[in-house]
């Protein structure tokens, strides 16, 4: 998809949500919300599309990451230690998103009702519905990721062992790429015409989220509003907290004070948040930390681009934010099992997420989609998704920023 055709798409998503925004509050006061229930089926229409895509991207997308990656051995010594701290810093973003959406509550006072909500999944096992002993259900969470019938996961939408299937299945295809050749050509195959797919349903995005928008508003009119802010209060305290301790990482691997840091960064920063892409900031990324930072110029040649592509802590804590918000706004009260669930995905769905168009969108439906929470909540959130975007992207460039710093630091211990 071309940059020119990218920004229409955005502008006229914008336009829509601005629309429903307007005319939702508009029947809300005027008490014609049942205006709404004429044109909801095709909102509907549009969710059961983004749903009919999850399995096939999951399955496809995470797959073909991890045999794009390499094995550990072709990776090597500066891989793996980057693979290593992206994934750690991903968890603990999605856990300070965790902690900062249970703390300030946001989605409590939307009442966007009970509707929709008969399909909340049930097929974790009953102690993951459960709040008992923390280690119990983690043990429980775990085990419950580990299907018994991968193709029973993906007919009932599990989205997690479907996740945990697709990274077995592409760590055995690495050490036996002869032999799995017609399958990492249909895999191939899948990723693409899911996206080819992904595209053309992205194209109905701005009617589908017009409703979706309509009806939200109809409903919970200034409530939904007061939300909203509370949601990206929240969003934004928990990129904040991340950041701060993503500079105290630097600060402590490079022995630099935090503002020579942000100096030395700052050019990268700023193309991300006008940007809102990794991709677009990655050539002032890494020419940021090789001449501000002195980091090795074989190290950010290796460890940026591979960070572009599977690390994503902003997005990852945003996605956790927006489920639990979505659940609170619903009025469904979630258990620990079930958040940490929402974690795991949102950790495990950053690694085939970057090939995704429309990434935002998608993960998280595929997070949702991970508790069976209501694919219809995200009418709410992507009113303010694109303000949010430049914030997660600017993180997201960051945290690949640090990884060179910490790699760098390690190599050079090494040698």
């Amino acid at each position: 998809m071309s940059s020119a055709s990218s920004k229409k798409d955005a502008t006229r998503i914008g336009i829509a949500m601005v629309l429903g925004l307007i005319i939702g509050m508009i029947l809300y006061n005027t008490g014609q919300g049942d205006l709404v229930s004429y044109v909801k089926p095709i909102g509907t229409v549009f969710i059961r599309l983004l749903k009919m895509m999850i399995v096939p991207l999951v399955l496809s997308s995470i797959y073909m990451s991890m045999v794009n990656l390499g094995t550990p051995e072709q990776l090597g010594s500066m891989g793996r230690k980057a693979m290593g701290y992206y994934f750690v810093t991903t968890a603990i973003a999605v856990m300070f998103g965790l902690i900062f959406v249970n703390l300030i509550n946001p989605g409590v006072g939307a009442d966007l009702g009970t509707q929709g909500l008969e399909g909340l999944s049930t097929s974790m096992s009953e102690r993951v519905q459960s709040n008992e002993g923390l280690w119990k259900t983690v043990i429980g969470v775990i085990v419950d990721a580990i299907p018994t019938n991968p193709f029973g996961a993906m007919a009932n939408s599990t989205i997690l062992q479907v996740i945990v299937f697709s990274i077995m299945l592409g760590w055995a295809t690495l050490y036996h790429m002869k032999e799995s050749e017609p399958i990492t050509k249909f895999m191939g195959a899948l990723e693409h015409l899911s996206l080819v797919m992904v595209n053309g349903i992205m194209k109905l995005a701005p009617i589908g989220i017009f409703v979706l928008m309509l009806d939200v508003m109809a409903k919970s009119g200034y409530g939904a509003l007061v939300s909203l802010s509370k949601y990206i209060l929240t969003v934004l305290v928990g990129l904040l907290c991340h950041a701060c301790f993503l500079m105290f990482i630097a600060s402590w691997r490079l022995k630099k004070s935090p503002m020579f840091i942000i100096r030395g960064i700052f050019p990268a920063l700023m193309t991300a948040f006008s940007t809102s892409s990794s991709a677009a900031t990655l050539p002032v990324t890494m020419k940021s930390v090789e001449e501000n930072l002195g980091v090795h110029n074989e190290t950010a040649k290796f460890v940026l681009p591979l960070g572009a592509t599977v690390n994503m802590d902003g997005t990852a804590l945003y996605e956790s934010v927006a489920a639990i918000f979505i659940a609170q706004a619903y009025g469904i009260d979630l258990s620990i099992g079930q958040q940490m669930i929402i974690f795991m995905t949102a950790s495990l769905a950053a690694i085939g997420a970057a090939a995704i168009p429309g990434a935002g969108l998608i993960t998280m439906s595929i997070v949702l989609g991970a508790v069976g929470l209501p694919l219809e909540g995200i009418g709410l959130i992507l009113a303010v998704d694109r303000l949010l975007d430049m914030f997660r992207t600017t993180v997201n460039v960051f945290g690949d920023a640090v990884g060179t710093i910490v790699v760098d630091s390690y190599l050079d211990r090494e040698g």
